[in-house]
């Protein structure tokens, strides 16, 4: 993936991070709330070491090294029962001298003699009581294990007395929630990125060509309003979808240099992709190109091809193959007589049997011989055998795949399908791309970077 496909991610799943980050920032709120506060005081302390009245300088040098040294000592001092005892029992605290000591830090800053006491408390005003009494309490310590025979000349001076704290130094709740969102962010962003590596579904031209391992030939957008004009190529020639189809067109007549492509089955995956959409559209626009053009309806399981077009389907293909009736008797005409419709005709016992028939491959021919293209509305792969079955006498195959819908796997084993029956998948077509959001933005882009990499003379996946 690369940072395009990161930031499509990222808009796609918006929501995810969204929900995420505010679940991460409810519950740091939420921890932040029962936690119990712990306010800190701090007491400085100085080391001195007095020099007698005649010392030289060298005296009081050694004096400041000396206390250097000591207060490393104090340090540790300052954390033990002889301390905090008394400041147990000066302050009345109903905690031992060990678990005092867990809520006390002593150190000393580097190159210093100073002795800095912190003391936690979940009351603000009970830790600098206990900072001030250890302190005070480190200092008589001190003075009575150094001095005995000294009379004085080390003593622990206090430097700063310790204020009651403002605010507690945990928890933060406006730090805590703001960390808790970025971590609930970071978390969204990591099921983002799992829910698409689980997500096998192709979504781009890029993923269909590596599916289908064939070119993607267009982009159609999905139209929500479909059911009332299917026929978009006819109805509303200037819209973008009336477009891709012509796109399609083109392409198509590229792919057919070096070779026949009169004949040409549409197919799918799976039911519901788009086929026969892309047949009757592509029909119409390789009609309007001015070409003589047959549109076969030969999903004779299901037939859609004529109530798409608004002809009479009683009678069609499958009359022909039995021998019921002339192909000239059931064609019908449509728009300004370049384009023929056959439809599917009665639903047969037996399609497969009847589409691989020698009927089949001599209607084809004829077919060819008679019109510039023949365009085959076939079943879908998978589930019947019907469109492969018809791939073998047919000059390609061109395969729609539904954007966010077809599962890789699905576009991969319908390609195994025609490959083993000796079918020339000539293109894909990405049907029902989203007009709006990440993945409108990703498929459309997908598609013209391959568009990009085929006029250059790129090489593209068109076989295997």
């Amino acid at each position: 993936m690369d940072l395009r496909d990161y930031a499509r991610l990222a808009r796609r799943s918006w929501w995810i991070v969204l929900m995420a980050s505010a679940v991460g920032a409810g519950i740091a709120l939420a921890i932040s709330s029962v936690v119990t506060p712990r306010y800190v005081s701090t007491a400085q302390l100085y080391v001195v070491v007095r020099a007698s009245g005649d010392a030289t300088t060298g005296d009081v040098v050694q004096g400041s090294t000396a206390a250097q040294q000591k207060v490393l000592s104090y340090v540790d001092i300052a954390s033990s029962s002889r301390v905090l005892g008394p400041v147990i029992d000066e302050l009345g605290l109903d905690v031992s001298s060990r678990e005092l000591a867990e809520s006390v830090t002593a150190t000393s800053p580097e190159d210093t003699a100073l002795v800095v006491i912190e003391a936690a408390d979940p009351s603000a005003e009970q830790s600098a009581r206990i900072a001030d009494a250890i302190a005070t309490t480190l200092s008589r310590v001190v003075d009575s294990i150094e001095n005995v025979e000294t009379a004085g000349v080390v003593r622990l001076e206090l430097v700063q007395g310790a204020d009651t704290p403002d605010s507690p130094e945990s928890p933060r709740p406006v730090v805590n929630t703001a960390l808790g969102a970025l971590l609930g962010i970071v978390a969204g962003l990591g099921l983002a990125v799992l829910r698409s590596t689980l997500d096998t579904r192709i979504r781009t031209a890029a993923a269909a060509e590596a599916a289908s391992g064939a070119p993607a030939m267009a982009a159609i957008t999905y139209d929500p309003d479909i059911q009332r004009r299917p026929l978009i190529v006819h109805s509303d020639p200037h819209d973008h979808r009336a477009e891709a189809f012509r796109t399609l067109r083109t392409n198509l007549r590229f792919a057919s240099v070096g070779g026949h492509l009169t004949t040409l089955v549409i197919t799918s995956p799976s039911q519901g992709e788009g086929k026969t959409t892309v047949a009757c559209n592509l029909a119409i626009a390789l009609a309007d190109s001015g070409a003589r053009v047959v549109l076969v309806d030969a999903d004779v399981r299901r037939p859609q091809v004529a109530d798409r077009m608004g002809l009479e389907g009683a009678a069609g293909l499958t009359d022909v193959l039995i021998g019921r009736a002339e192909v000239d008797d059931v064609l019908q005409p449509w728009g300004r007589d370049r384009l023929m419709v056959l439809p599917a005709g009665a639903i047969p016992p037996n399609p497969s049997e009847l589409l691989g028939s020698q009927g089949m491959s001599t209607l084809l021919t004829d077919l060819a011989h008679e019109f510039d293209h023949v365009v085959i509305d076939a079943a879908p792969v998978l589930p019947v055998t019907d469109a492969a079955v018809v791939s073998t006498v047919a000059d390609g195959a061109l395969m729609v795949i539904a954007a966010s819908r077809t599962q890789i796997s699905d576009a991969t084993a319908a390609r195994a399908a025609l490959d083993r029956v000796g079918g020339r998948v000539v293109g894909v077509v990405l049907s029902m791309v989203p007009t709006k959001g990440a993945d409108a933005y990703a498929a459309n882009n997908s598609y013209y970077r391959a568009e990009s990499r085929h006029e250059t003379g790129a090489s593209s996946p068109s076989g295997r």
